[in-house]
């Protein structure tokens, strides 16, 4: 069975084209899309690695991460940011918050792929 991913998203077109080329790829993609229970949604589902959305209901994807990166066993985590902004400084707070790799919207399959694919080191 392929690495498990979880995509923490509320755009239901990007959870399905996600879902679709990253499964077609040979991975299990778990969904979540609301930020005030994603932590919960990591630790139950203990993905492999984690592509989390900036903008979500109820709590940013950088609230998320930072919580994340706090608890014990999760600096490891690998978590591919997205985003639609791709500003300097959006693309810094990601990077001090502990982010693994930033990509912005709109993306390609193939960056996709070969992002999740160097992140799980395949």
């Amino acid at each position: 069975m392929g690495k498990r991913v979880l995509l923490i998203e509320d755009e239901p077109n990007i959870i399905e084209a996600i879902r679709f080329v990253l499964s077609r790829a040979g991975y299990v993609v778990d969904t979540h899309s609301d930020g005030s229970t994603a932590l919960g949604a990591i630790r139950s589902k203990a993905p492999d690695m984690v592509i989390l959305d900036v903008m979500l209901p109820n709590k940013s994807g950088y609230d998320i991460l930072r919580e994340l990166r706090a608890e014990e066993g999760m600096a490891g985590l690998p978590v591919l940011m997205l985003t639609a902004r791709g500003q300097k400084k959006d693309r810094e707070m990601a990077e001090r918050y502990g982010a693994s790799r930033y990509m912005t919207k709109p993306f390609s399959n193939a960056e996709m792929i070969n992002s999740v694919a160097e992140l799980l080191d395949e």
